[in-house]
């Protein structure tokens, strides 16, 4: 089998230690990380994000090494500079108002285009990259993988609040997200020669200046020889990005080798899967999701069964058995919007107590 490398991008909040609120310090975690973490950290739109990223990891055991090994520095990092550093896909009760937009041509022309579109924009998410054979294979799954884009975002719901409102959803982040325009599930494309065709189009109309503006759930990277899932909120432990990244590569995986043997899978049109998501949105893993074979809805936990089951054959090949299997765990223990919920009504509802623990768990193990 082709080697499926791995490479993970993780979006951090920048935390007061003091007050508990988002601050605009992501130059003093750089500067204060330069020694060992220069090549792993970027600036992102706002001042109170720090990407984290690994490099190209042949495995998912080597993937979670590195991740251990890079947040431990950025912890520790973040608390000379008097900081905290946590996950989750939304601050409890920051305001993006109060946040500093980073100053870079990028994003400049980003808020100038968007407003408030563009600075309301205070999410964190996780980037999964997943080594491809090449780009019309690339085309290919992404076609498959759009349906089981919201089975793999449902555990990773971890964004219940917003500007100090419980919300309602699990994840909010990707309906803050929504607001972005070519957001959200792929549609289909026969081949790259049309999704090509498309991107050059946005390009000489003025659309876009290149295709990293196309903002989707997943896509083939216009520049990197990989497929990228960018649905996830960011989850809060190291085990959860670990699993999240084990299911990503195990069904990129699988959909190959269906391909090599020439099986095909079924194409479901984007605005059914579009109903799945905004299901796992809302609801997580407690959501009813469609079984669209079955045509009726079925508990969450059904279908995790089955994507287990499909990518089953291409587990121990991989070599991510424990990986995959957490899920089950989160399952059980909730999603970091359960867990953040939990906190939220054991405290009579205070967000201070909830950033504490979001805290808590990203620094679990790590330090």
């Amino acid at each position: 089998m082709h080697r499926f490398t791995i490479g993970v991008e993780e979006e951090y909040q920048i935390i007061d230690a003091e007050t508990r609120d988002l601050v605009s310090h992501v130059s003093k975690i750089i500067e204060g990380g330069k020694t060992l973490l220069s090549e792993n950290l970027k600036h992102e739109m706002h001042e109170s994000v720090v990407e984290m990223e690994t490099g190209i990891c042949q495995n998912v055991k080597e993937a979670r090494e590195e991740l251990t090994n890079l947040r431990r520095h950025l912890v520790k990092v973040a608390h000379e500079q008097g900081l905290r550093v946590s996950g989750g896909g939304t601050h409890p009760f920051s305001h993006w108002k109060n946040n500093v937009i980073t100053k870079d041509a990028r994003y400049d022309k980003l808020v100038n285009d968007m407003g408030d579109v563009a600075r309301s924009n205070l999410i964190f998410g996780l980037h999964v990259h997943i080594g491809i054979p090449d780009r019309e294979e690339g085309i290919r799954i992404q076609n498959v993988m759009r349906y089981f884009l919201p089975h793999v975002y449902a555990l990773s719901t971890n964004s219940p609040f917003w500007v100090g409102r419980l919300t309602g959803f699990k994840s909010y982040r990707q309906e803050v997200f929504a607001k972005f325009p070519r957001t959200g599930i792929p549609s289909y494309f026969s081949s790259v020669a049309e999704f090509d065709a498309y991107v050059n189009l946005m390009i000489k109309t003025g659309t876009i200046d290149n295709a990293k503006k196309i903002w989707w759930d997943l896509r083939v990277h216009p520049f990197y020889p990989t497929i990228e899932f960018r649905i996830c909120d960011m989850p809060l432990t190291i085990d959860e990005t670990v699993c999240m990244a084990a299911i990503m590569q195990c069904l990129v995986a699988k959909i190959y080798k269906m391909h090599q043997q020439n099986i095909s899978f079924r194409s479901y049109r984007r605005l059914m899967i579009s109903e799945n998501k905004w299901r796992a949105s809302k609801d997580g893993i407690h959501a009813n999701l469609i079984d669209f074979g079955k045509e009726t809805s079925v508990p969450y936990s059904d279908l995790l069964d089955e994507l287990l089951l499909f990518i089953d054959d291409v587990v121990d090949e991989l070599d991510c058995r424990q990986e995959v299997e957490y899920s089950r765990e989160i399952l059980k223990m909730g999603t970091g919007a359960d867990r953040q919920l939990q906190v939220f009504n054991e405290s009579g509802g205070d967000l201070k107590a909830v950033v504490d623990y979001m805290i808590f768990e990203t620094e679990k193990n790590v330090i």
